[in-house]
């Protein structure tokens, strides 16, 4: 695992999973190690050979070891995370304003 020190002073763990023919997925790992709520990801897209043919994997070791501090800074700096913030209890039963209930009219065709 490599490491990257994010420009708020975050020390987070890199590592490669899920690699495919022509992308991998690059993991930012949180240090604070309880969960993975806080990690993030990105993908590393390939334009290398093994691109071209959809029975090749990328190969994670060499990924990993290719990817120098400016393509990694740039990774995370678009990268996403691994889980959203936790959404208001209510609107998963529809007491939040969901469409639960407000539905009449909608798929109506007249003829």
């Amino acid at each position: 695992m490599k490491r990257f020190r994010a420009p708020d002073g975050t020390d987070w763990g890199v590592d490669v999973a899920l690699p495919g023919s022509s992308n991998i997925m690059i993991r930012f790992r949180h240090p604070d190690g309880r969960s993975s709520s806080r990690d993030r990801y990105n993908w590393f897209i390939s334009k290398g050979p093994e691109a071209r043919s959809v029975t090749s994997r990328l190969s994670p070791e060499r990924v990993i070891e290719q990817l120098d501090d400016a393509a990694i800074a740039m990774l995370f700096s678009r990268s996403m995370p691994v889980s959203r913030a936790p959404s208001d209890r209510n609107s998963a039963i529809g007491t939040g304003g969901g469409a639960i209930g407000r539905s009449r009219g909608i798929g109506k065709v007249d003829h």
